[in-house]
């Protein structure tokens, strides 16, 4: 009965045909419209980060109901980018499989990733100004402040290793989160979807680059106006830029790789266009 009103969920192989040809559409949106949808995205990932803050500011509360309440609260921002539709860099590595079957070239998925991520920068710094001059961060007595920069330090602070594994930990979980919500014909079902693998990757404390756009230019606002105890953990402005490398290194190989190249391989190589039978 739900196959004749259309309710039921799409099959892996359904969604991987999905997967690219959404793939192709986003590699080909209009400049200005990529860039636009781009900064959407960051603006929505950094509203998640600011909805972990709050949570991650309470000190009453314990490790891991802090961790994992925080990530379905930090679950909005991916929520948004599906439901409201923005372009995300990290969603996007899924382009990987329109490219390994030969309809995107590497030029238009670089391009792609290469716009994206400067737009979702963009949004996300944008936000982060916006949060600053707000004066939400003096919330919880300014809890909301220390919070945003000890999260800072503590993500800059990270070795390569594992910045760059975090990274790779951290995509695989948003695009399966991505990958099964497109599972799903209802705002419901995508929800659904989205909550477990995002609120997941939160509470193991791995790493999204977008959401470090986000907290590290906020985190520096707060320590520009000198609001800090003295004594308290510094953000150094050429900490947080160096470890984007690492961790968009890692987003890139976790969503690229570990989730669109090996779907490609399952469902995708030698289709000639069309997914293979069963699931």
């Amino acid at each position: 009965m739900a196959e004749v009103y259309g309710l039921d969920a799409f099959a892996p192989r359904e969604i991987a045909r999905r997967v690219e040809e959404i793939g192709v559409a986003k590699a080909r949106l209009p400049l200005l419209q990529m860039v636009m949808l781009g900064i959407l995205a960051g603006g929505f990932i950094g509203l998640g980060a600011l909805y972990y803050v709050i949570v991650a500011s309470d000190a009453s509360l314990g490790f891991a109901l802090k961790r994992v309440l925080g990530g379905v609260c930090f679950s909005l921002g991916l929520l948004l980018v599906v439901v409201a539709g923005a372009e995300l860099f990290t969603g996007n590595n899924l382009l990987a499989m329109a490219w390994a079957d030969g309809r995107l070239s590497t030029g238009e998925v670089l391009r792609n990733w290469l716009v994206v991520c400067i737009a979702n920068l963009i949004g996300a710094a944008g936000l982060a100004l916006i949060v600053h001059l707000s004066g939400h961060t003096a919330g919880n007595g300014g809890a909301i402040a220390r919070t945003v920069v000890e999260i800072s330090v503590a993500k800059a602070g990270l070795s390569f290793q594992e910045a760059f594994f975090r990274g790779v930990l951290c995509n695989l979980l948003v695009c399966m989160a991505v990958w099964m919500a497109l599972a799903g014909r209802t705002v419901t079902d995508k929800a659904v979807a989205i909550v477990l693998p995002i609120s997941g990757f939160v509470a193991a404390g791995f790493e999204h680059s977008i959401a470090n756009m986000y907290l590290y230019p906020l985190a520096l606002l707060i320590q520009a106006d000198g609001v800090l105890a003295p004594g308290a953990p510094v953000l150094s402005a050429g900490a947080a830029a160096a470890s984007f490398v690492p961790v968009i290194a890692g987003n890139l190989v976790g969503g690229s790789v570990l989730v669109a190249l090996v779907y490609h391989v399952i469902y995708r190589r030698g289709a000639g266009g069309a997914p293979p039978a069963g699931n």
